[in-house]
């Protein structure tokens, strides 16, 4: 297991940092950083994911790769990924109170504006609990979305590039 760590941890650690610092960038940008981090994240995670397994197979593993092996490889890498963000949007917004009481007036906003579609389609209570629950928001409710939102696609195109990546004896 000590192998596929040193060969994966600096991609994941290197993808988190510019994760949060791009959730910086497009706060200062007056964009909205959850939604801009989460495609971010999308565009970004299979690039590290890709390089990291292409480094693993082409200078650790003398040019062979097995699925299981590309699959470990990507796992550590994109968790490692989302949890750095996670956690670097958590500690950002809970020291930047303004910041997250902007963004989740952005959240309460948008829930507001599509109200009558929302209570067509899934009934006024069904709003009423989602309500409730943004109102109750915290910083980490951002940061675990972001997370999970991060671990998602990259399972997804973990998967795809193992596949890619892999070469056996065959």
């Amino acid at each position: 297991m000590k192998k596929y760590w040193e060969a994966s941890y600096r991609f994941g650690l290197i993808g988190g940092i510019f994760s949060v610092l791009a959730f910086l960038v497009f706060h200062w940008m007056g964009l909205d950083p959850t939604n801009l981090s989460m495609l971010f994240g999308y565009v970004m995670i299979p690039v590290f994911v890709f390089l990291g397994i292409r480094f693993f197979k082409k200078y650790v593993n003398q040019d062979w790769l097995s699925f299981a092996e590309g699959m470990t490889i990507g796992f550590l890498i994109y968790t490692l990924f989302a949890f750095i963000t996670a956690m670097g949007i958590w500690i950002i917004l809970s020291f930047n109170s303004t910041l997250f009481a902007e963004l989740k007036d952005k959240k309460l906003g948008i829930l507001e504006s599509n109200k009558d579609m929302i209570v067509s389609q899934l009934g006024q209570e069904s709003f009423g609990t989602t309500l409730a629950k943004v109102q109750e928001m915290v910083p980490w409710d951002i940061a675990l979305n972001d997370f999970i939102w991060k671990m998602i696609p990259g399972l997804f195109f973990t998967i795809i590039i193992s596949i890619i990546l892999r070469r056996t004896n065959n």
